[in-house]
């Protein structure tokens, strides 16, 4: 029925197109002529719409059919701007972001007629306050990273920039970030894509991340280059030193920046060619045990003259969890510190079955950690930095309650530098220059004036950490314990993180092993990550699973990173559509 609508509305619109243009004809008048070329114009795109095969809408429903496109296009500022509540929004809410605006600008953001969150929801979480609560400290909290094996241990904020590339990000967003960072004296992740000069630019101190791709001090045959490495690990600048194994937005899969986005200066810095997608394999090709990983972090401590060297991963199983630590028992080498990516972080773009179902979020990743390092003897030697949807000073808390020494935040200092959440960081179209290789867009981003906002939106977070430590009756961070934090389990109780969850005592998994803990800690080896023994019971299956060989299309392309709004023509992929970034690493 409604097509015969539509197509009804087609024939009173060239009946429209006939009847302007005899009136143009006969009157003269240049307004006819306006609306001969408009009807015209729609009946051209109708009998298009009508003959074309690419989009089934538009074949039933020519011309109306374009309103569709037109409502997805504009569908996420729809949502953003006049849609979500401000406490609902996703991945940050509208609250989350106007703090994190405010701060930047300098205010002492308030907001007035109190919460709208609420707060008898099962899953709500708050912290005690003191009756007798104390001054806060007017000077920031710092926390020493350096291990009994670090001869150069570094003193770091409790919130820090966490990895961005520059290739990720635009020049003036490192800049600027970096600029903020060297005012507010807190640390600089450089992120994967390499040391290059825009981190080096403000003089602010930095942890360099190598991943897997070993950018910045790769031979040309993408294995790690020990003397370039050295040569630039003993900048003054490099503070510390983060290998990579796994971040939470992807974990299991290594990176991509898209060919469109490596330009000369990023070629330079990564030591990759241009034209092609810039890739980091899943795993790294220089170890594959936790007992070489080992032996690879006493390396790059060694070659860095001494300085903090640490590992950043998502959590997946506990028994990886645990051979990292018998890694470091068996091996007598100690990492000397551990950043723990939560699967809600997202800096990175990635498939969507992996930003939703793949890794442990950061409150259950980040405990587990904790209480395996207890357990295994090892805390009081390494420090534990939570990365992941850290936004705010009660955020920094909750993480150090839950287990960590200090935070990093990678979205919230974006936004801080002017990103508005557009989502558009994979496409090089990111409208407010931070995510982008684009010079026309990232012009717009002032260096001077987001470095200040960097620089006010950390002070103004870690002063509030500060504020409510003090509100709760402490003076320092190492006061807080886990009776500190509730949350409501159901409508009628809360429970304490100390009751909620099991805490292991100091070196109880060298002595006696708690049973829910046993069978895990029997399997880690030093020798394997990975779940590798048989399992008995449980199995999800009976049968075996053969693979099977698919054909290659004769006319088959590439899948393309980016969707295509409007594709000439749609063609079958490849047989062969694994990604590379899921490969492992040579020789792995």
């Amino acid at each position: 029925m409604m097509r015969i609508v539509v197509l009804l509305f087609l024939a009173v619109l060239f009946t429209g197109f006939v009847v302007t243009a005899i009136l143009a004809g006969t009157s003269g008048e240049w307004v006819w002529w306006i609306l001969v070329v408009l009807t015209g114009l729609l009946v051209l795109l109708g009998i298009r719409d009508l003959s074309q095969k690419k989009h089934a809408i538009l074949r039933n429903f020519p011309i109306v059919g374009h309103a569709r496109y037109l409502f997805e296009f504009i569908r996420p500022e729809i949502q953003q701007y006049f849609i979500e509540r401000n406490t609902d929004g996703r991945p940050f809410s509208r609250d989350t972001r106007s703090l994190i605006y405010a701060r930047a600008k300098g205010a002492d953001s308030h907001k007035a007629f109190g919460t709208e969150l609420n707060v008898n929801e099962v899953g709500h979480e708050y912290l005690l306050h003191s009756a007798a609560p104390v001054a806060p400290s007017t000077s920031q909290h710092r926390v020493r990273v350096g291990s009994s094996q670090c001869s150069k241990p570094y003193e770091i904020s409790l919130m820090n920039i966490s990895s961005m590339s520059f290739g990720s990000l635009s020049a003036n967003a490192v800049l600027a970030m970096n600029k903020g960072a060297a005012t507010g004296e807190f640390v600089h992740e450089t992120g994967e894509g390499g040391l290059t000069k825009y981190h080096l630019e403000y003089g602010a101190d930095l942890f360099w991340e190598i991943g897997s791709g070993y950018f910045g001090c790769r031979t040309p045959e993408g294995r790690f280059n020990p003397e370039t490495f050295a040569a630039k690990a003993s900048h003054e600048n490099v503070k510390g030193i983060t290998i990579k194994l796994s971040q939470g937005a992807k974990p299991g899969l290594g990176g991509v920046l898209p060919a469109a986005k490596v330009t000369e200066e990023i070629s330079a810095a990564r030591d990759v060619p241009m034209g092609v997608d810039c890739i980091s394999p899943a795993s790294h090709a220089e170890f594959s045990t936790p007992r070489e990983l080992m032996h690879f972090v006493a390396k790059l401590r060694e070659l860095s003259g001494g300085k903090p060297v640490g590992i950043k991963f998502c959590v997946g199983s506990r028994t990886d969890v645990m051979a990292l630590c018998k890694g470091m028992l068996e091996t007598g080498i100690l990492v000397d510190f551990i950043t723990i990516d939560g699967a809600e972080g997202g800096t990175g773009a990635a498939p969507l079955e992996y930003e939703d179902h793949v890794g442990a979020p950061l409150t259950e990743g980040l405990m587990l950690v904790h209480n395996t390092l207890v357990g295994a003897g090892l805390r009081d030697e390494i420090r534990l930095a939570a990365a992941g949807k850290v936004a705010n000073g009660s955020d920094i808390i909750k993480r150090l309650i839950q287990g960590a020494d200090f935070t990093f935040s990678a979205r919230s200092m974006m936004m801080a530098t002017g990103c508005i959440q557009a989502q558009q960081c994979h496409t090089n179209h990111c409208p407010v220059g931070v995510a982008t290789q684009n010079k026309r867009l990232m012009r717009a981003l002032d260096v001077e004036d987001k470095g200040h906002r960097v620089y006010n939106y950390h002070r103004l977070t870690v002063t509030e950490c500060a504020q409510i430590i003090a509100s709760m009756g402490l003076t320092s961070p190492e006061q807080l314990n886990t009776r500190m934090l509730r949350r409501r389990v159901n409508l009628q109780s809360t429970r304490s993180y100390a009751s909620l969850f099991q805490w292991l005592r100091p070196g109880e998994l060298l002595e006696d092993i708690p049973s829910s803990w046993k069978e895990d800690w029997d399997e880690a080896d030093a020798d394997h990550f990975g779940e590798h023994a048989p399992l008995d019971y449980a199995a999800p299956r009976s049968v075996d699973i053969t693979p099977s060989t698919v054909h290659e299309p004769e006319d088959a392309v590439s899948a393309p990173r980016i969707e295509p709004r409007e594709s000439a023509k749609v063609r079958p992929v490849h047989a062969d559509v694994t990604r590379p970034e899921g490969k492992p690493g040579a020789d792995s």
